[in-house]
């Protein structure tokens, strides 16, 4: 009697197992946790107590809490109140160590497809003659693709201009390219790289001067846009920018004169006309270097004349210019002038290919060879447009190929 009235307090625990089983478990409160996994596990599975580790390869775990039941604390140490629900599940059987048979073989897999070091490498090719990679080599290889895709374009503008001037059409074309020349270059401006420069932030009106000013480059017109945030003249407009009129009223007459003569002294002329306004083009796209690359490579000592050669052979590029002056100065700024060799495999497969076949009958593609002729850095805004970019992509793809091999 004295054990019934100061026992402590009675807890109903509901618990349940895994495959879906309930009952309520009535035990005082400070029964211990593995007794009452003792007698959870004498409901749930009879007879499973012979087995003296049934015991540790079960767990109880409160519901609430998520925590496992302690089998040396109490059901009172561990906070668990009347009503609460308790998990009894079974442990997970610890994984079984791997045999060393095992192991090794794994070890040697990783071996085997480890990279060799330096050691393997030199032992693997010393009967191998020795070569030795210049730099120097591998740069004067970069400068001679930039001048043969240079020859390509000079040859190729000479074969498009002796096309447009057989054309049966040549008064259309003639109005065409005279309205492509009256066209201001200043108010082209490559889209792509103006959503780049407005996507930071910059004004789009400020954004479109620094490209212009800086030959349609991103990230030498962002430099100028910040060297020139607080300036206040950086908004001003540049100058010439109003279209002229005498280009205009010139391209009308090369116009009319190209209507007026039928017979074959007409034709002459016609053909003649036509050459003038190529001229006209070439003469409007010539090369303007950039001048922060000229001031800098001034400071060096070198006289302006070699510093605008430089920065023509080498497309503005100042580092490589840099190099150029101190180098072999090859190639001269003369040879930028000529062309591939006509009988050449390379001329003759990118004269062979069909798209570009029809894109030199095209005076847009005449100017787009022009423009990149003189500033390489407008190429891109060329291979993106629909005319001319497919040509382009035809004369880099032959060129690629035929370098491999």
């Amino acid at each position: 009697q004295e054990e019934k009235i100061f026992a402590g307090k009675v807890l109903r625990l509901h618990v349940c197992t895994m495959e879906g089983a309930e009952w309520l478990e009535e035990g005082p409160e400070d029964t211990t946790g593995e007794k009452l996994k003792e007698r959870c596990l004498k409901h749930c599975l009879p007879g499973s107590l012979e087995d003296p580790k049934t015991v540790t390869h079960h767990k109880l775990i409160h519901a609430t809490s998520e925590k496992v039941l302690t089998d040396t604390k109490t059901v009172l140490e561990e906070n668990i109140q009347d009503r609460d629900v308790l998990l009894l599940v079974r442990k997970r059987a610890p994984s079984l160590l791997p045999k060393m048979a095992d192991v090794v073989a794994e070890e040697k897999r990783k071996q085997e497809q480890k990279a060799p070091d330096k050691e393997a490498i030199l032992k693997a090719t010393a009967n191998l003659p020795a070569r030795s990679v210049d730099r120097t080599v591998a740069h004067h290889n970069m400068r001679d693709f930039q001048t043969e895709l240079r020859k390509i374009l000079v040859s190729l503008i000479e074969v498009a201009q002796k096309l447009l001037a057989l054309n049966p059409d040549a008064v259309e074309l003639f109005k065409k390219a005279n309205a492509m020349l009256d066209e201001d270059e200043e108010d082209r401006v490559d889209e792509i790289a103006l959503r780049q420069l407005t996507e930071m932030g910059f004004p789009e009106s400020r954004a479109v001067k620094a490209l212009r000013l800086n030959h349609m480059s991103v990230t030498q017109a962002m430099e100028w846009l910040i060297e020139y945030a607080d300036d206040p003249s950086v908004d001003a407009p540049l100058p010439g920018q109003a279209p002229a009129e005498a280009p205009a009223e010139g391209a009308a007459s090369s116009a009319e004169a190209a209507a007026g003569p039928s017979s074959e002294e007409g034709s002459e002329e016609a053909k003649d006309e036509l050459t003038e306004i190529f001229k006209k083009i070439r003469r409007k796209r010539e090369f303007r270097p950039d001048p922060r690359a000229v001031i800098a490579l001034m400071e060096m000592g070198f006289d302006e004349k070699e510093v605008v050669d430089a920065l023509r052979v080498n497309n503005n590029q100042q580092n490589a210019a840099c190099e150029w002056l101190l180098g072999d100065r090859k190639p001269s700024p003369e040879e930028l002038d000529k062309g591939i060799d006509t009988n050449s495999p390379l001329f003759q497969a990118i004269l062979e290919n069909p798209v570009v076949q029809l894109g030199l009958t095209n005076p847009k593609t005449l100017l787009a060879f022009e423009d990149m002729l003189e500033n390489p850095l407008n190429s891109t805004q060329w291979m993106n447009d629909p005319e001319t970019g497919p040509v382009m992509l035809q004369i880099s793809r032959i060129f690629q190929t035929l370098n491999r091999t």
